[in-house]
């Protein structure tokens, strides 16, 4: 996890760093179940495809929202037909038997856009579930074809996660939303010394996403300053990635109003890292030497 990172040239000739988004989401609530939507903001139930993201033009990283392999399939779909999507981090029925071919056959059929798995583990009544035996074999699949696990937790789950990492070393993971503190209730101390334990692997990451939509009501967005601030010291400027959660962030703000605000959080928390938070990172560590040398303009 070096933090180097993708630019392309512009049209003086000279390098321009490309701002990765590293988790956006699109769905199609017509053609697929999306459960969690029936409990989601009315604004949020129905579909949301890439014309519906208007003149943004960062390039992204598209993650599943569906327990459902078909959605992964149709992610690898609209990443072929919309410029500047890099790569899919897409969901795999972790206990199923034939775990391992089923991975396999999702990384055949991405042809090389399969980057990551994400099991909906925050959905799962079970706790305990990412410390179940039974997922051994796909996650030793996942580290043996380089692919990044997506950990979607909340402090219910670190401690699980971190029996998970102890059996797989090697095992790239990212904790998506820094976990999912309450930030509503200004609950720091529990999830602050759970995720600094995490970070102790050194092949964990983290992104810097969905902590607006855990504010309280009235969206204090001050409210989010120690929790990004405790990310950066727990994993470093160079293990930090940033996302937008989009459509789910704009229950609380918009695209660029989160990324105006995360830029200023990092000049502040992790100086000098800035390119590496909005695209060097996420160009190590989900793999995306190559790509971002060819995309078209970025905004």
């Amino acid at each position: 996890m070096d933090g180097t990172g993708g630019s392309r040239p512009d049209r003086g000739g000279s390098a321009r760093a490309v701002i990765i988004d590293a988790h956006r989401h699109y769905w199609d609530s017509s053609r697929l179940e999306y459960g969690w939507l029936a409990h989601a903001p009315a604004a949020l139930q129905c579909s949301f495809l890439p014309p519906d993201i208007g003149a943004i033009r960062d390039a992204c990283i598209l993650v599943q929202a569906a327990p459902d392999e078909r959605e992964t399939l149709f992610l690898f779909d609209l990443a072929r037909q919309t410029e500047g999507v890099l790569g899919v981090v897409g969901w795999v029925e972790m206990e199923a038997d034939d775990a391992t071919q089923r991975i396999e056959a999702l990384i055949g059929q991405g042809q090389g856009l399969l980057c990551g798995i994400r099991p909906m583990v925050q959905d799962i009544p079970d706790t305990e579930w990412l410390a179940r035996p039974s997922l051994d074999r796909a996650f030793d699949c996942l580290r043996d074809h380089g692919l990044v696990f997506d950990a979607l937790v909340d402090n219910r789950h670190l401690r699980a996660l971190s029996h998970r990492l102890t059996r797989h070393p090697g095992l790239i993971t990212v904790v998506d939303h820094a976990a999912k503190p309450n930030i509503a209730d200004r609950e720091f101390a529990a999830w602050a010394s759970a995720i600094a334990r995490v970070a102790q692997v050194p092949d964990v990451a983290c992104k810097l996403s969905g902590l607006l939509t855990l504010t309280a009501p009235g969206n204090d967005a001050a409210a989010i300053e120690p929790f990004v601030a405790h990310v950066f010291e727990s994993f470093g400027g160079q293990r930090v990635m940033w996302g937008s959660d989009w459509p789910v962030l704009t229950t609380h703000a918009s695209y660029e109003q989160w990324k105006a605000r995360a830029q200023a959080l990092v000049r502040r928390f992790a100086p000098r890292h800035e390119a590496a938070v909005f695209g060097g990172n996420a160009t190590s560590i989900y793999s995306l030497h190559g790509r971002t040398t060819v995309l078209g303009r970025t905004a």
